[in-house]
């Protein structure tokens, strides 16, 4: 499959996505607001990685890849100038809508992150959630380079391929939220050496070792000490972040 194909075929996926989520909200924009708290806690990882973004207030910055968002109205209520752009014309309408029942200002834009339509040196901040894998990273980290500001950091927060036995679970067990494009596949450490050749920082953690079993059991008070449990443990043994699910990838613009 061509770039152009595979290009094609995500936008197709993701419209026809967004326009399933439309149908399912009503009307009216009521269902479009929601508390910023509620998001940074919605995954373990989301909080801690807003935090690796560093102080928004007064700065530009750009929701890569924004679906839904929820980041750029987050990022918008921080403090931030915020421009966001999908692939999806449907995900861009939803991320405007968004924005306005909340009452904060977003650019939104549909664009292409292999191809970005920003100047250079365009943003502070870059934040993405589950795009990357999606992206020929070459050419994406290339234009991230390209739009971030010298000392500038981007953010991405990324399913991670290096757990063999959750490799086999993605490809072979039922569980809610399976959904996914047929070109994508979870990030693995060789897959970030483009953006190591461009960028002098680029940070990995990993999130959901043992926590990872939410995806089909929600015992609060179990999750809490897997929770409690990889934190010890992948502080005490970062490695054992490639067997996690989840992991975020902190780049950093020289």
């Amino acid at each position: 499959m061509t770039g152009t194909d595979r290009r094609q075929s995500e936008q197709r996926f993701h419209d026809e996505q967004a326009a399933h989520r439309a149908a399912s909200f009503g009307s009216g924009a009521a269902h479009l607001a929601f508390d910023s708290e509620a998001y940074l806690d919605h995954e373990t990882w989301v909080r801690p990685a807003f935090a690796a973004l560093g102080n928004l207030r007064g700065a530009r910055a750009l929701d890569y890849g924004c679906g839904h968002g929820m980041a750029a109205v987050t990022m918008a209520r921080a403090g931030a100038a915020v421009t966001a752009f999908d692939l999806s014309p449907g995900y861009v309408s939803e991320c405007r809508a968004r924005a306005a029942a909340n009452g904060v200002r977003v650019e939104c834009v549909t664009a292409d992150g292999e191809e970005l339509p920003f100047e250079s040196a365009s943003f502070d901040a870059v934040w993405g959630n589950a795009i990357l894998h999606h992206l020929d990273l070459g050419r994406a980290g290339r234009e991230l380079k390209r739009v971030l500001k010298p000392g500038g950091v981007a953010v991405f927060c990324e399913p991670w391929g290096g757990n063999p036995v959750l490799g086999f679970a993605r490809r072979a067990l039922p569980y809610p939220g399976k959904d996914r494009t047929p070109d994508e596949r979870p990030l693995r450490r060789r897959d970030l050496r483009p953006l190591r050749d461009l960028f002098p920082a680029v940070d990995v953690r990993g999130y959901q070792l043992f926590g990872m079993v939410r995806r089909v059991w929600r015992n609060r008070r179990a999750l809490a000490l897997f929770d409690a449990l990889d934190a010890r443990l992948l502080r005490a043994v970062p490695a054992l972040g490639n067997w996690c699910r989840y992991a975020v990838v902190v780049l950093r613009a020289g």
